[in-house]
């Protein structure tokens, strides 16, 4: 005989989306005990967070719009980094004072 599974957690199934994610030990750590404090799962809070998203609660979606201008000027200022030692290095191998001219 099958066994019988309730309905519920078939729903549940269907309308559940598992995401693993790796945090900071700090971030984590933080997080946890703020959720515990509150008697909240991490779970609980990240689904609330994307609840909001969606809702396109603009609290939210500023936090996500800060978060990727954060992003963008890393990438620049990595570039602007790599960029300038590339340049200094043309200069360095195409000084033409440092050419011998005779």
């Amino acid at each position: 005989m099958a066994k019988k599974i309730p309905i519920e957690k078939l729903v549940s199934f269907e309308t559940k989306k598992s995401v693993h994610i790796n945090l900071t030990r700090d971030a984590h750590t933080g997080l946890k005990i703020a959720c515990m404090s509150r008697n909240l799962s991490i779970q609980e809070v990240l689904d609330e967070f994307a609840q909001l998203v969606t809702a396109e609660n603009p609290d939210a979606i500023n936090m996500i719009n800060d978060l990727a201008l954060k992003k963008r000027n890393k990438v620049i200022r990595e570039l602007t980094k790599s960029d300038a030692e590339s340049i200094f290095s043309l200069i360095e191998v195409s000084n033409p004072l440092s050419r011998d001219k005779n």
